[in-house]
């Protein structure tokens, strides 16, 4: 059947529109157009080195200084994908797109969203801790709370300056800690909040955007079943026995890049299934998580469990 290929095209552009709205992560996403991406698993990131500020001299003039543009080369370390069957006596041409793309929305929903969070979280706190930008030991409590957001907020302001955008993934299970304190509220407002093509309402502290994320997508290490091995049959994530949780990270937007590719979804039609008499669909995505090491003072993590 020919419009396959056309049913193909339709369910990536939506699943991507889906991607960037649906995860608390999303917004990293924004910053994927200062990556070179040319298909398969690499990603080339721009990196910019330049001498600073010389003498000038009234007889020779200028200092000559040096300045390098050069492109860091990345893997895709996230290659993940499943394949499922619509049985052609339930699922017919004719509504072949609304099973679907019911399927294929509510899979990625369900269990592709909430994977690809993790996956960013965690690999933002291992660089953070092994960059020296994080710190462990702090079980919120609303009398403090305030006080350690704010001294984690200027930490990173104070590298990168005021004016550098920020913003706070906060873990849904202390956010009601932080909303009892009582020094919250006058530092509480409402801004325009840009995921991908949409900009949603949040609630921000003095400007910065507040994303509350679930606390299972908050730790700092998971490990992400193959599909295959004796345990690892249904797939999906699991936080590792020795994971650590997040309490908040601080971000500046520019620091963190996500890439996130879903490959064009491969359907094939029940005559043209060798297995079974059912329409097949092939799911796969390509994602992953850079932080260039210029970048790293944009960013700290603050982890309830000590660090050592």
């Amino acid at each position: 059947m020919a419009n396959v290929i056309e049913y193909a095209k339709i369910f990536q552009s939506e699943l991507d529109a889906q991607m960037v709205a649906g995860a608390t992560s999303g917004y990293m996403e924004l910053n994927s157009s200062m990556v070179k991406y040319n298909g398969g698993n690499e990603v080339k990131i721009p990196k910019v080195v330049m001498d600073g500020m010389a003498d000038y001299d009234r007889e020779n003039g200028f200092v000559k200084g040096s300045v390098t543009l050069s492109f860091e080369t990345h893997q895709l370390t996230q290659d993940r994908g499943r394949t499922f069957s619509l049985d052609a006596m339930d699922v017919n041409e004719s509504n072949f797109v609304v099973n679907a793309g019911s399927v294929l929305g509510e899979f990625q929903r369900t269990k592709v969203v909430p994977e690809v969070d993790a996956y960013r979280y965690s690999k933002i706190a291992t660089k953070a801790i092994t960059g020296s930008k994080a710190t462990g030991g702090y079980t919120a409590a609303s009398t403090d709370i305030m006080d350690k957001l704010l001294a984690d907020i200027y930490k990173v302001y104070d590298l990168v300056g005021e004016s550098t955008p920020l913003v706070i993934s906060l873990n849904m299970g202390i956010s009601p800690i932080l909303d009892l304190s009582d020094k919250i509220t006058k530092r509480l407002d409402v801004v325009d909040f840009q995921k991908g093509e949409v900009a949603v309402k949040t609630l921000a502290l003095d400007g910065i955007p507040i994303v509350r994320v679930p606390s299972a997508r908050m730790k700092t290490a998971y490990v992400f079943n193959d599909g295959t091995t004796a345990g690892q049959e249904a797939g999906g994530f699991v936080a590792d026995v020795a994971a650590k949780n997040i309490n908040w990270i601080i971000s500046a937007r520019n620091s963190v890049i996500a890439v996130s590719k879903t490959d064009i979804p491969r359907i094939f039609d029940p005559m043209t299934n060798q297995t079974a008499n059912a329409w097949k669909i092939d799911y796969r995505k390509y994602h992953d998580l850079f932080i260039p090491d210029n970048k790293v003072d944009g960013i700290y993590v603050n982890i309830k469990e000590a660090l050592v």
